[in-house]
């Protein structure tokens, strides 16, 4: 009983993690790695056929893998990052009224853009995982 009750935890926190994530390509202040990193190591614990499925998914896959075997990233997926994160805070702090929250909002993007930039680039996403360079 407790291992069902687990594995039904473990799968409903994924499929939320999944929606949250796919909204999160849309939703420019809502992140889709975390989201699917999280529905990723939920569905590694509750069900491997989900996991593999997530894996292996067109959009998500190459992300998830990446991450996972080299903890690291595409080029283009920072690239795109850097413009949404870039995108979403300078909107959002011409839209609110009081400077508190737009210097908030800078300190919290710059932050955000410091750590993300340090993570490590996969050079060249063509080649097969273990043939690829890894840059920080």
């Amino acid at each position: 009983m407790k291992d069902l009750v687990k594995r039904a935890l473990l799968l409903s926190i994924g499929w939320l993690s999944v929606v949250l994530g796919v909204l999160g390509v849309f939703l420019p202040l809502l992140p889709t790695t975390p989201f699917l990193l999280l529905a990723s190591a939920c569905f590694m614990r509750g069900s491997p056929r989900l996991s593999r499925w997530l894996h292996q998914h067109p959009h998500f896959g190459p992300v998830l893998r990446n991450w996972h075997e080299n903890r690291a990233i595409s080029k283009t997926v920072k690239r795109r990052a850097n413009i949404t994160i870039v995108a979403s805070f300078s909107l959002s702090i011409l839209l609110v009224p009081l400077l508190w929250h737009k210097v908030m909002l800078v300190v919290i993007g710059t932050v955000l853009l410091v750590w993300f930039n340090r993570l490590p680039v996969i050079e060249n996403q063509s080649k097969p995982l273990h043939q690829q360079v890894i840059s920080k």
